[in-house]
């Protein structure tokens, strides 16, 4: 107790000296000071603390420190142009406003490995509906303390124990003071541009420009990119097309005869498995498999499964996945596409393209329509159906649901109703949300162990895959007792990475290693890519290809030509196909190196190496590095640009008319029903209008303890 009373006394000694030096010189100039100080700490210490910048060597170590402290004197110097309390006040002000923005940054870069943009801030409506149980999962007690100096100056202005000066600073010196920052700011810039060339033309993480730059100047640079892509729309001109087509045609590649066409007319499911990566297939868990069914699949003679595939989502994550996976167009550099400009463009989507041979498009998500845009960009993307939120009748009940709208079980089975309806040939699309962070399962539906890496946030995933791999067993289990498996192509795919690089030590545990290199980071976002059909000749396939690819190898299976599409991804099935993975932040992966966080491997063997020691590296990274520069710049120029509203070289393609869609519930249970007369190739139609749903069978505690709504979705009765 005396120690305490001591070190109280102390304490408060020093507050007195501190209050005294500021009250007889300048107190204005001394609170500022303070102000940038406590700035660059908390900056600084949440640089190292909540954030995996990977700063090498003391160049990148001294950036770290200086680089929080230009902005900090820039902003808080407005004050020093004002007296009296309102200067305080300003400094006060300031001070808060880069605390909020390092908190905001800490909590969305916990969860995403990635910082905010004005593109997914611009996007709040859309993605930010179902964030709060994200956040409250992974917000820390010890993330406030980011304030807790600011709510201290507060306190101090408040109860006048700092004194205030009323006359100020000469204008001269707040000038000068503010030159300071941006001199500052230059001389970051220069030793940030002589260890890193390019840093703000070419496609870097984000995570280099606040390593070298700091946050507040990115957060300046990323607005100016976003201003760009919208000016880019309004310059865009034909001949921009023309250029890239002709880059687009030169990279086409040949079909390969041994597939091409022989799932023609088939029906397609597309089986979105969110954030499900690789390593799960196989994986066990205490002796136990996290997905026996998936697995089963995977290995299944009729199944193309490739074993070096990669995701190659930037910060639109799932709606990039998805923009890849329709239209082979990849996701920018900022923002999510979908949001940005899927409204308004105009794409060549998979939906469109087999709406236009005969098909019936429809996609399926039990969550809001609005999110990630889905509501308007899948209107552009040629879909004739949405079921979304509002086509459930149980997604409304919070037991319902998980984190991101209807667990997969129940999301599946009351697909079905739906399914079921469909004319056929049809093309559909179920995204499931289950396996989506923070991982959280009620007890009710878990029956595996989690794993023991004495991460919370890591140790529930392969629960609620193994979840995932129950529901998608259910559903095909329930599409072979209606009919619909074996005259259906099956592609599965993962979207994005579960596991994020902010839990190395956990990944380390779950790999069996003692660390992980950035090889093995960039080995741990591979996400599966399967593609099964009765007949069709499968097996592991080791070719390395990413989510761009996926919509020419489709393509070639169900031979539909694509010679005038404008896509940036190649037919994996090609027997010329070589395998060049390009990341969003311009990292690359090919089947004898790979760039990774700024490092060189050997793909096959996981050795570093560099440029200056093996000279096929140098060959290979200089040709490679060119290639994926051209081909994400070329794809954005086509997205920020729209220029597909310019192309008329599409003989068996035309323009989707949007306005034909309309995805509002009584809308669309009514084509159904008119669909069922107009054309009965549905497996209702075909089962003389007698529902198959009692075929459908799950074990979801939500369904076998409850009454279980299922009013208005069957069109048996009508």
């Amino acid at each position: 107790m005396l120690t305490l009373l001591k070190k109280v006394t102390n304490l408060k000694i020093l507050w007195r000296k501190i209050k005294q030096t500021m009250d007889t010189s300048a107190p204005l100039v001394w609170f500022f000071v303070l102000n940038v100080v406590l700035v660059w700490f908390k900056t600084f210490v949440n640089y190292h603390m909540n954030f995996n910048l990977g700063a090498e060597g003391s160049v990148q170590q001294f950036l770290l420190f200086l680089n929080p402290i230009p902005t900090a004197i820039i902003f808080l110097s407005i004050a020093l142009y004002f007296r009296g309390a309102l200067s305080y006040w300003i400094a006060i002000a300031f001070n808060f406003i880069q605390s909020l923005w390092l908190f905001a940054n800490i909590l969305y870069y916990r969860e995403f490995s990635d910082f905010l943009s004005m593109g997914i801030l611009g996007s709040g409506s859309s993605t930010g509906n179902n964030l709060g149980k994200s956040i409250a999962a992974i917000i820390h007690w010890s993330d406030y303390m980011i304030f807790l100096d600011v709510v201290i100056l507060v306190l101090l202005v408040v109860f006048k124990q700092l004194t205030i000066d009323r006359k100020g600073v000469q204008k001269r010196f707040a000038i000068l003071t503010t030159v300071l920052g941006v001199v500052l700011m230059l001389v970051d810039y220069g030793i940030a541009s002589t260890d890193r060339t390019g840093l703000l033309t070419r496609s870097f993480d984000n995570n280099y420009i606040v390593k070298y730059l700091g946050l507040n100047e990115y957060a300046a640079f990323n607005a100016v990119q976003t201003y760009n892509q919208t000016e880019s729309r309004k310059r865009a001109k034909p001949a921009d097309l023309n250029k890239i087509k002709q880059f687009v045609s030169q990279q086409k590649l040949p079909d390969n005869i041994q597939y091409y066409g022989t799932q023609k007319g088939k029906n397609v499911f597309m089986i979105h498995l969110e954030s499900f990566q690789q390593f799960l297939i196989d994986y066990k868990v205490e002796g136990k498999e996290v997905t026996p069914n998936l697995n089963k699949f995977y290995h299944d003679q009729h199944t193309l499964s490739f074993d070096n595939f990669y995701n190659q989502v930037g910060q639109g994550k799932t709606s990039d996945a998805e923009m890849m996976q329709e239209n082979s167009l990849y996701g920018l550099s900022t923002g999510s596409a979908m949001v940005k400009y899927g409204t308004n463009n105009t794409f060549e989507s998979l939906p469109a393209i087999l709406n236009q041979r005969g098909y019936t498009t429809a996609a399926f998500h039990g969550d809001v329509a609005s999110f990630w845009n889905r509501d308007n960009t899948y209107k552009s993307f040629g879909y004739n159906y949405f079921f979304s939120k509002a086509y459930y009748p149980n997604a409304n009940k919070p037991n319902f649901n998980v984190g991101y709208g209807l667990k997969d079980k129940i999301f599946l089975q009351d697909s079905a109703k739906y399914i079921e309806q469909l004319p056929q040939p049809f093309y559909a699309k179920l995204l499931t949300v289950t396996n989506h962070y923070p991982y959280d399962l009620d007890k009710e539906n878990i029956d595996f162990p989690a794993t023991t890496t004495g991460d919370k946030t890591v140790d529930g995933y392969v629960q609620t895959a193994h979840y995932l791999d129950q529901s998608f067993a259910e559903l095909t289990d329930y599409l072979k007792k209606a009919g619909l498996y074996d005259n259906s192509v099956f592609v599965l795919y993962g979207d994005h990475y579960g596991i994020s690089e902010n839990h190395q030590p956990a990944i380390a545990k779950l790999l069996g290693k003692d660390k992980v290199t950035n090889y093995d980071l960039a080995q741990f976002q591979k996400v599966p890519f399967m593609i099964h059909a009765n007949g069709l000749k499968g097996g592991i396939d080791h070719t390395y290809g990413g989510e761009i690819d996926m919509l020419p190898t489709l393509l070639d299976l169900l031979g539909v030509p694509d010679d005038q599409l404008t896509m940036f991804g190649r037919d994996m099935l090609s027997t010329k196909y070589e395998g060049v993975v390009p990341f969003r932040d311009g990292d690359w992966v090919t089947p004898t190196y790979m760039k990774y966080n700024n490092q060189y491997f050997n793909t096959k063997t996981g050795d570093q190496v560099t440029l200056d020691t093996d000279v096929d590296l140098k060959k290979t990274a200089t040709e490679t590095q060119a290639y994926v520069d051209k081909v994400l710049a070329y794809s954005d120029s086509v997205i920020t640009g729209d220029l597909l509203r310019f192309d008329t070289s599409r003989a068996d393609f035309h323009k989707v008319n949007k306005k034909t869609f309309d995805y509002k519930k009584s809308v669309g249970l009514a084509k159904l029903r008119e669909a069922q007369k107009t054309n009965p190739s549905s497996v209702l139609a075909k089962n003389n209008n007698k529902s198959t749903i009692d075929l459908y069978k799950t074990d979801a505690p939500e369904l076998n303890s409850s009454t279980h709504t299922n009013d208005d979705a069957s069109v048996s009765s009508k």
